[in-house]
Formats: structure tokens, sequence, C-alpha cells
């Protein structure tokens, strides 16, 4: 295979040779050309010819949302990550670009003296990225050169044969869930302004969100969220009470949890190492769903790369916990739900348009009483 073409757009002579030198550095990837501006950026796509670009938020002369808006009007497959920094104002950017169609995004490490831990930062963060979406660019300007009689490539998003769900505990089957837990990763905030503002405001149960995002951008995307929703939707703090009717969203940093303080169920923030190379991970916040509501957690795996949220929707729904996954065609990357489906852990594959009213279907239904902040829900 032809190495992986990118395009890299930044306003500032440090990050563009940053970028180059970590992509010099990586197998099959290959940079073909740099800009300091969208302008420059939209003149140079057409010569260069990249399979991805890099595009950074805040730049002269255009920026990177007047940038990407362009990029999609002419080049509407191309793929394009944002480069963000993790301040409030890159990361609101960060997140219109999502909603403008920006596939992907990385935050700019913050200590760009130290060029070594900058270099590892970046290298981690931006790679396993540039060559998921440059294949995917790839494969659409392989096909758009072959002409419309050329056979379309294999959708990466086709799932397997389908697999037979795993059994669980038949005596615990139809009693309806204490919590939803919702894991997703890439493509998880548009995503999550399809189903978290379907839900209705009597659910009548807390609603946790594990979204792989760094800090800052979790607290935007809550008030984002909250905003659009008749549901209450904040960023979890340490200590916060799990009220019915509520969405939280982890942490960005820090795995989220849940326990029982004198007798009320409240999120613990935990500080500890990293899990599926996440943090936070859905996984970690399965266990504890189920140390605490048992087989009555309701898994709802969205969008995203990799596997974290595997493991925990085996364990509960081996306990007799129902799962849900979002299916290949509406998934942006079908690597969670894909490999909760392929394992036979889903109840359901659904697509997004269909998640949040199964939650509530799931949901409604005949409760017993459980202790919370807001007293005893029946």
């Amino acid at each position: 295979m032809p190495p992986i073409r990118v395009l890299v757009v930044d306003d500032t002579v440090v990050v563009r040779r940053l970028v180059a030198d970590v992509i010099a550095g990586a197998e099959g990837i290959e940079v073909v050309g740099t800009a300091a501006h969208g302008q420059l950026a939209l003149d140079q796509i057409p010569v260069c010819k990249p399979d991805v670009v890099t595009l950074d938020v805040e730049m002269p002369v255009m920026d990177g949302l007047a940038t990407l808006a362009e990029i999609r009007k002419r080049w509407p497959k191309l793929p394009v990550i944002m480069f963000s920094t993790l301040t409030s104002r890159g990361a609101s950017a960060t997140l219109d670009a999502l909603a403008l169609g920006a596939n992907d995004y990385v935050t700019k490490p913050t200590a760009l003296r130290d060029r070594e831990a900058a270099l590892a930062a970046v290298r981690s963060s931006l790679v396993p990225l540039l060559k998921l979406w440059g294949r995917v660019g790839a494969a659409d300007a392989r096909r758009s050169a072959a002409g419309p009689t050329a056979a379309p490539a294999p959708d990466r998003t086709v799932p397997a044969a389908p697999v037979a769900p795993a059994p669980r505990q038949p005596e615990l089957d139809g009693r309806p869930p204490l919590g939803v837990v919702i894991g997703v990763s890439t493509g998880g905030p548009v995503a999550l302004s399809t189903v978290v503002p379907a839900l209705p405001a009597d659910l009548g149960v807390p609603v946790v969100i594990v979204q792989h995002m760094p800090p800052v951008f979790t607290k935007l995307l809550a008030e984002r969220l909250d905003a659009a929703s008749p549901l209450d939707v904040v960023e979890a703090a340490d200590l916060m009470p799990l009220t019915p009717g509520r969405v939280y969203i982890a942490a960005g940093g820090f795995h989220l949890t849940m326990t029982t303080v004198r007798g009320m169920q409240v999120l613990r923030l935990d500080d500890g190492p990293m899990e599926n190379s996440c943090k936070p991970a859905v996984d970690v916040t399965l266990r504890h769903a189920k140390a605490l509501w048992g087989p009555r957690t309701l898994t709802v795996i969205l969008t995203g790369m990799g596997s974290d949220g595997l493991a925990g929707a085996r364990d509960l729904r081996a306990a007799g916990g129902r799962v849900i996954a979002q299916d290949a065609e509406t998934s942006v990357v079908w690597g969670m739900p894909g490999a909760v489906t392929k394992a036979g852990v889903a109840d359901s594959v659904l697509p997004l348009s269909r998640i949040a009213p199964t939650i509530v279907d799931t949901v409604r239904g005949a409760r017993t009483a459980v202790p919370t902040a807001a007293g005893v829900l029946r």
C-alpha cells in the first residue's frame, strides 16, 4: 500500500515541524504539504492530493472552522482531524468543528518546550487517527479515480456474520433497569447530540455517560447537551449524588465510579491509571455500575474506536443485564459497538435514531424501591 498522504495546516512553525517529525517517524505515513492558514490549505489540496488533513482551529486569514466548511463543500469525503488547544476556546471551537463534519480531533501538547514529551504525546494521539482516517481517505480517492463503474471498496464498518447473543441468567431477565451507562468515543459528540436530547424529562433513572474526551471538553459537552435536552446534563463531580432524570458526563482525565454513601448513591472521580488506553474508561464505570445496580444496569455502547466497554458489557450481560449497541451503518467508527456485537454480547444492534426510544422503552416499567439522593424511587 502507498503511504498515507497528510496535509498539515497550522499557523505555528513549531507545531508544523512537530507534527512533521512525528509523521516522519511513523511507518506508512508521509507529509505531502504544509500550510500556515486555511486559504493556503485550500490552494494546496488539489495540488498535493492528501488522504487526510490535520487542521488547526485558530489561524489568521482563514481559521479552522471556515476552512473546514469550505473543505466540506469542495471535498466532502476528505477526512479532517482538528488539532486543538486544551482551552475553553479551543474546546468550544473543536466541538463546533465536529458538528460541521470534522472526522476527529486531537489536543496539542501543553508543554511544547519539552520537545520529547510533546513528540510522544502527539505520536500516541495523532498517529492512530492518521492511519484510521488516512485509509478511509485513500480508499475514497481510489474509488473516485477509478470512475463510477468501479466496484466499491469494502465498507470498513460492515459487521462480521451475526453472532447469537451470549447466554445470561434467565431468572434476572425482564427486570427494568435502575440506571443507564452509555459508553462512546470517536463520533461521540454528534451521536450524543442525537440520543440525549431525545430522552424525556420523566425518564426516571440516572444516565451516566463515559465519552473519551480530555478535561475542559467534557464540561463544554455537558453544557451543550444540557441546553438542548429536557433532562439536566452535568459534568460529573466527586461525591455528586446520583439522582433520577439526570445525565452525568464523566469528567475528562478521571475514571468515573459509583458507590453508596450513607445509603445514597453517589459518583466518585478516580485518578487511577488508564485502562484500555483511556481515562475515563467505559469498563471502569461498568464494573462499578454492576456493583451498584447489578443486572439492572442498561448498557449502551455507541460509536468509537477500540473495544473499551466490551469486558464490562460482557460481565453485565452474563449477570442478566441488557446491552444495546449502535449499528455499523450509523457509527462513525464501528469499533466499540462492533466489538460488543461480534462477541455476542449485544441484545439489540440499532441505528442511532432508535437508541433513545429503546432506552425509554427498556427503562419504563414497574420499579422497585431504591435509595437515591432525592429520596425513594418506586
